[in-house]
C-alpha cells in the first residue's frame, strides 16, 4: 500500500534577533546581505592573526578538473572479493557480536595493503576515496553490514557512537540509515535531512572520517557531491578575509537539548601551523542545521541567534562548495570514505519509487595511525564519539530508525 508523504511542518522562527536565513541556501538573499554588509558595515581587510593567506596542498582542489589529475575510484577485483567472502565467512564462524569486527577478524590479507593505502589518500592526499563493486544484492542485511564494518577497519579501525540510546535503552550506536522515513514518520518528529528526500547541503559530520555505503540509489536524483573545505578557504581569504575573521570566532551550536545542553560555542574554523612533523593543516566542523534548524529542531528560542555575519559566512560556505564541488556518481555497491576535517560533503534532493529507495549506512571513523591532531576546541564533541566504545558495548541497528540527536521535539512549548 502507498504512503501518503508527509509536508515539513511550517517553518518556525529561531530566537530573537534571529536573521532571515532557513536551511535551503537562498542564493538571492545570500547576494543582497552579502552586498548590503560591504556597503554598510567596515568590514576587515586582515586575515585573523596566525591565519595563512592560500593553502598549498592535494587538499587544495577544483571539482571541474580534478578528474584530469586524480581517479579517487578504486574498482574491487574479483580476487577482492573472493578475499572478502572468506574474511565473511570467517567472522560469522567465529558467533562473535559485530562490535567485535576488526582487522583481525575481518582477515584481508591482500586487500589490507590497498585499503591502508585510503586511509593515507584520505588523510594526507586528496581527502577522499570511492570503493567500488560491493556485491550487495549476494548477502543479507546483516552480512552487508558486516563486509562494510570489516573493509571499514582496515582504513579506519576506531568506530565512534553515533547515538547513546538503541529501541529506549542506552547504547553505544555505531551505525546509522540514511533512508527517507517521510512517509511513515510525522514531519514534527524529523529534525535532519538525512531522514527526508530533500536536498542536504554542504556540510561536515562529527569525527575524523565519514564513511558512507549505498546499499541502494535513488530511482531518480539523490547525487552525492564533495568539495575540497581549503579551496573554498582560499577564496574567501583572497576575496572576503573577514568571513574568515567570522569563522574562526565561537559560534553558538545549537544542541536542541541533548544530554541536557541547550547550546555549546566554539569556532567552525581551526588552522594549526606546521611543524617539524605535520604540515599546516586547516580544519572546519559545521552543520548548518545547528544555526538555521531543520523541519521538527527549529533553532531553539532560548539561545543567542546567531549574528548577520555568521548568516553571510554559512550561505559563503555552502555556494563556494557547490561551486568548487564533484559529482561522485555513487552507485550501489560504493562505499565513500571522505576526510571529514577537510572535505564537505553534501546531497542532491531525490525522488524513490515503489521498486528503488536509496539507502545509505554511515560509519564515522577514525585511524590512530594517520589520524590529524584534534583542535582542543573539539576535545569534548570527540570524548562523546569515541570515549567508553568498546566492541560488547557496539550497536549495529540493521534497520533505519531517527538517532535520537535528529528527532523533532515533543515539548512544543519550547518551540513556540
Amino acid at each position: 500500500m502507498a504512503v501518503t508523504k508527509v509536508r515539513p511542518p511550517p517553518a518556525r522562527r529561531g530566537p530573537p534577533g534571529q536573521p532571515d536565513i532557513r536551511y535551503t541556501p537562498d542564493e538571492e538573499k545570500y547576494q543582497a546581505r552579502a552586498k548590503r554588509r560591504l556597503e554598510t558595515e567596515n568590514l576587515s581587510k586582515e586575515l585573523p592573526s596566525g591565519f595563512p593567506a592560500q593553502l598549498e596542498s592535494s587538499l587544495v582542489w577544483e571539482g571541474s578538473t580534478l578528474g584530469e589529475s586524480f581517479d579517487w575510484n578504486y574498482k574491487l577485483t574479483a580476487e577482492d572479493i573472493s578475499e572478502i567472502e572468506a574474511a565473511l565467512k570467517h567472522f560469522k564462524s567465529l558467533n562473535l557480536p559485530l562490535g567485535f569486527i576488526s582487522q583481525e577478524t575481518f582477515p584481508l590479507p591482500n586487500l589490507h595493503r590497498t585499503l591502508r593505502g585510503i586511509s593515507h589518500e584520505v588523510h594526507h592526499g586528496h581527502g577522499f576515496t570511492v570503493v567500488r563493486g560491493v556485491p550487495v544484492d549476494a548477502h543479507t542485511r546483516e552480512e552487508n553490514v558486516i563486509i562494510y564494518a570489516g573493509l571499514s577497519s582496515h582504513v579506519a579501525p576506531m568506530r565512534g557512537r553515533q547515538d547513546n540510546q538503541y529501541n529506549g535503552e542506552p547504547a553505544d550506536v555505531v551505525l546509522a540509515h540514511i533512508k527517507d522515513l517521510s512517509g511513515i514518520v510525522d514531519g514534527s518528529k524529523i529534525g535532519a535531512p538525512a531522514y527526508t528526500t530533500d536536498k542536504q547541503v554542504f556540510h561536515t559530520d562529527a569525527g575524523d572520517v565519514i564513511a558512507l555505503f549505498a546499499l541502494e540509489t535513488s530511482a531518480e536524483g539523490g547525487e552525492s557531491y564533495l568539495a575540497s573545505s581549503w579551496r573554498v578557504y582560499n577564496e574567501l581569504a583572497a576575496t572576503r578575509p573577514d568571513l574568515i575573521g567570522t569563522l574562526a570566532e565561537p559560534w553558538d551550536f545549537d544542541e536542541f537539548g541533548k544530554d541536557g545542553r541547550t547550546y555549546t560555542s566554539r569556532p567552525l574554523l581551526h588552522f594549526q601551523p606546521a611543524t617539524e612533523t605535520t604540515p599546516e593543516r586547516l580544519i572546519i566542523q559545521y552543520a548548518r542545521r545547528g544555526f538555521t534548524g531543520y523541519w521538527g529542531l527549529p533553532r531553539s528560542v532560548d539561545i543567542p541567534p546567531i549574528t548577520e555575519a555568521q548568516a553571510e559566512a554559512l550561505d559563503a560556505l555552502h555556494f563556494l562548495a557547490d561551486k568548487h564541488a564533484v559529482s561522485l556518481g555513487f552507485q550501489k555497491g560504493d562505499i565513500q570514505y571522505a576526510n571529514n576535517l577537510s572535505i564537505f560533503h553534501a546531497r542532491g534532493g531525490f525522488k524513490d519509487s515503489e521498486t528503488q529507495k536509496r539507502h545509505l549506512i554511515r560509519l564515522w571513523l577514525r585511524d590512530p595511525e594517520n589520524a590529524w591532531e584534534t583542535p582542543q576546541a573539539l576535545d569534548d564533541r570527540w570524548a562523546r564519539l569515541h570515549e567508553g566504545v568498546t566492541p560488547e558495548k557496539q550497536v549495529f541497528p540493521l534497520e533505519p530508525t531517527i538517532r535520537s540527536a535528529s528527532r523533532g521535539h515533543d515539548n512544543e512549548k519550547k518551540l513556540e
